[in-house]
Formats: C-alpha cells, sequence, structure tokens
C-alpha cells in the first residue's frame, strides 16, 4: 500500500513524468551484462509507472559518451543513465571529463555480481595461498591482464597485489574479448573478471576460478573462497545502478527507485539473476549514494598508491 500511495503521489506531483517515456541509455552496445540486466528491469517498469520505458543503446568511450549524454539532459526523470561502478566511481579520478560524474543522481542498484580472479587452466596453482606462494618466488614473472589502463579490473589486481604484497606483471589489453582469449590460451596467466561472463569457461574447466572479489561466497561455487577470507579488506564488485541527470528532484527519483525495487524483488527477476549469480538489490538512492562513497574512496587509495595514469 505504500508503494502505491507513493506512486500516486508522485504523478500527482509530476504528471507529466506519466505522458513522455522514460529513456534509459545504456552506455554500451547492445548484448553485455549491463544491457542485459537493464533490459529485464525495463520490461517490468511500464506496469508499475504506468507509461513506456525505452531502452537506448549509446556506447563509446568506455561508456562516457552516453553518460555525457545523460549528464547534460533535463532533470525531469525522463533521461537517466544505466552505469556499472567505473562511471561514477573512477573514471573521475583519471580522465578529464566533460561532466561531473559526481553530480549524477542516485536512484537504486539493479543487482550486484562479484568480479573474480581466474588463471590459465595450466597454471601450477590451486588456491589463492598457492598463488601468493608462487608469485612471490617468481616476482614480477607471473602477468595479470586487464581490459585496460585504468580500468576497474586493472585495479582490481593492483588492489590485490597490494594486499598479497606480490610482483605481477600487469598486461593491459583493449577490452574484455582479446584478454579473454589471451587467458584462454596460456598467453597470460591470471585475470580479473565479473563471474557472468567467466562461468561457461570456469565450468568447461577451461579457466581455474581461484577467489571471489565479493563479502561472501557464491552458490555456484561454495568451494570457492572470497578473496576477503585470505586477504581482509579486498573487496571487487560490479553492479548495475540507475542514475539521473544532475538537479533531478528527490521525489522523482524516490518515485523511480521504489519501481525499480518492486521490479527486482519480483519472484521470476530473482530467478534469473540467480541463474546469472548476481544478487537482487533494489536499493534506496541514499544507499546507492553511499555505496557510491565506498567505492570511490577504495579506487582512489589504489589509483595513488598504484600510481596509475592514462594518456
Amino acid at each position: 500500500m505504500k508503494f502505491v500511495a507513493a506512486i500516486l503521489l508522485g504523478l500527482a506531483v509530476f504528471p507529466a513524468i506519466a505522458q513522455k517515456p522514460i529513456r534509459i541509455v545504456v552506455p554500451f552496445p547492445p548484448g553485455g551484462t549491463a544491457d542485459l540486466l537493464v533490459r529485464m528491469t525495463a520490461d517490468r517498469l511500464p506496469a508499475l509507472l504506468g507509461q513506456q520505458v525505452i531502452v537506448e543503446n549509446r556506447g563509446g568511450a568506455g561508456g562516457n559518451l552516453g553518460a555525457e549524454v545523460v549528464a547534460r539532459a533535463e532533470p525531469d526523470g525522463h533521461t537517466l543513465l544505466a552505469s556499472p561502478p567505473h562511471l561514477l566511481t573512477i573514471n573521475h579520478l583519471i580522465y578529464k571529463l566533460a561532466f561531473d560524474p559526481a553530480k549524477f543522481v542516485p536512484i537504486g542498484i539493479i543487482a550486484t555480481y562479484p568480479n573474480v580472479l581466474l588463471a590459465n587452466a595450466n597454471l601450477p596453482v590451486g588456491s589463492i595461498q598457492d598463488l601468493i606462494s608462487l608469485a612471490r618466488s617468481r616476482p614480477g614473472k607471473l602477468n595479470i591482464a586487464s581490459q585496460g589502463n585504468g580500468t576497474s579490473t586493472h585495479l582490481t589486481a593492483e588492489l590485490f597485489k597490494k594486499l598479497a604484497g606480490v610482483d605481477m606483471l600487469h598486461v593491459p589489453y583493449k577490452g574484455t574479448a582479446p584478454a579473454m582469449t589471451d587467458l584462454l590460451a596460456g598467453q597470460v596467466d591470471l585475470m580479473f573478471d565479473n563471474l557472468i561472463t567467466a562461468m561457461p569457461h570456469v565450468k568447461s574447466g577451461k579457466l581455474k576460478l581461484l577467489g571471489v572479489g565479493g563479502v561472501r561466497r557464491v552458490a555456484a561455487f561454495p568451494e570457492v573462497p572470497a578473496i576477503a577470507e585470505v586477504l581482509p579488506g579486498f573487496r571487487s564488485e560490479t553492479w548495475m545502478g540507475i542514475v539521473a541527470p544532475p538537479g533531478t528532484p528527490a521525489a522523482v527519483t524516490a518515485k523511480l527507485s521504489a519501481a525499480i525495487a518492486r521490479a527486482v524483488d519480483e519472484p521470476e527477476f530473482k530467478r534469473r539473476l540467480t541463474e546469472l549469480q548476481a544478487e537482487p538489490v533494489g536499493n534506496t538512492p541514499a544507499e546507492m549514494a553511499e555505496v557510491i562513497r565506498q567505492d570511490t574512496e577504495r579506487w582512489a587509495e589504489v589509483i595513488r598508491t598504484a600510481r596509475i595514469t592514462v594518456e
């Protein structure tokens, strides 16, 4: 009843929002995890909001192109940005941007899914402890791939190296696909990636899953520890959230957040997320803002101590 009352109040205060479609900009090409989670959510929103919801892919510049489009949009609740962590917590720390990600107005996080540490099947390790021992015996000899300098997987690798006290060679690629190809072929030894992408290779035995970057183990691989069990303080998760343009009124974001939370709470939605090894969230704007703050703080420290720069 509270949810229905909130929706009716929002429509009374902002009647125009019910008359125009909502456009959710996904700042990446179609077909990836970001696109899938947003479309799953968008499919459920028309029934909850009483208006059309359109998903628009605007890829380019690592997501910054689509983010800039939304940053300059009218703050009326009709144009929203679907964002993974790096657009809101990392990019402004290492790039010169034409907009300020800190000014986006949080709406809510749809789901979280852990980053995981993957090893080539032929690497002679079976656990995080084995890897740390091997890396310490071969300083600078093991290599760890990432999707590129300054990406979340690069920062995650640097955090692991710092907490484990090991020296490994960072090998940046231009995206996930070429990095994964070389990891599978044994051209590189290790890589962090999200579990959704990596799961088929782990299940087939082509890659070893050494550790999970979330706060707990995942149901599909209960024998694989959270890396924080071995290295306290380690945390690296990917999430998909929705934010609004700077200046969007709190009443509008609260209304949209309530609808997203309701969508995420549907049994079928939860079932699909479980299949993807993702966890439903559906939190409030204030709760999402706190996640952004904590992630920004964590990665700013990694960027500073690892002296990460991009050209």
